[in-house]
């Protein structure tokens, strides 16, 4: 990862506490190559250790509703983010709509099949999406689905998945015939290849909120977590790997869709 631009963080993201803390982070799945690769910049701006725990955003909610003791919290979706805020555990003033993504239909790299939109999915045997009840890369999968007036037909043939990130290696693994994943993580796959890039006026708004939390135990740390996020090294990091920024996503619909 380059370098360059890591001098130019604020100096608010310099060792901001009296002693250096193990800052929790939970994350949702899709972000899992990024905030890797931001790790060892954080820890050097700020002083901090970090640990992530990566999973389907539901899950993750669920976990810090019910009192696991994450620092920070970067959902995949706006839904999940209130849940966790509802419930008094956002420190105030630190929720930020940090990224947006895309949604795209995948299929195994060998395969021949064609898919020229929603309609194509329904003649398929099977479709792997992250949960659609719960997990947000399958919610926003169903709502785009719904719009395109063809969820009836395909949901018979959905296979849900824990979360996106094992959407994707059902269909590396030639397990179904295609799924719908986050454009990030299909440009990470040599085993699978899109066959269809949802339009952004066809598709639910996207948006990964961040926020610092207030029941883990690195309170300062996960505020310095989600604020280095917003950092212009991050984000040319973020923007690497085919994450946009939140605020540049037009809102095509309501907005994000309900759990």
């Amino acid at each position: 990862m380059r370098r360059a631009g890591w001098g130019l963080l604020l100096v608010w993201l310099s060792v901001s506490t009296a002693r250096a803390e193990e800052v929790l982070v939970f994350a949702a799945a899709s972000t899992t190559d990024a905030l890797e690769a931001l790790a060892p910049a954080f820890q050097q701006a700020s002083g901090h250790r970090v640990r992530f725990a990566f999973g389907a955003s539901s899950d993750l909610a669920r976990q810090v509703v019910a009192g696991a003791p994450a620092d920070a919290f970067l959902s995949a979706d706006a839904a999940k983010m209130d849940t966790v805020d509802r419930a008094g555990l956002v420190q105030a003033g630190s929720r930020v709509d940090l990224l947006s993504n895309r949604l795209v239909v995948v299929v195994p790299v060998k395969s021949a099949l064609k898919v020229a939109g929603p309609a194509d999915l329904k003649g398929l045997k099977r479709v792997v999406l992250a949960e659609p009840a719960a997990v947000p890369a399958g919610v926003y999968a169903k709502a785009w689905l719904t719009k395109a007036g063809v969820w009836a037909d395909v949901a018979p043939r959905v296979v849900p998945a824990v979360d996106v990130r094992a959407a994707l290696a059902a269909v590396e693994a030639g397990r179904v015939d295609a799924g719908v994943v986050y454009a990030t993580d299909a440009a990470q796959s040599k085993k699978a290849r899109v066959a269809f890039t949802v339009p952004e006026g066809d598709a639910p708004r996207i948006v990964y909120p961040a926020a610092a939390l207030t029941q883990g135990k690195a309170r300062e740390g996960g505020l310095a977590f989600v604020r280095f996020l917003q950092t212009e090294g991050a984000r040319k990091e973020f923007h690497r790997l085919g994450f946009l920024d939140a605020k540049a996503v037009p809102d095509a619909g309501k907005g994000t869709p309900a759990p």
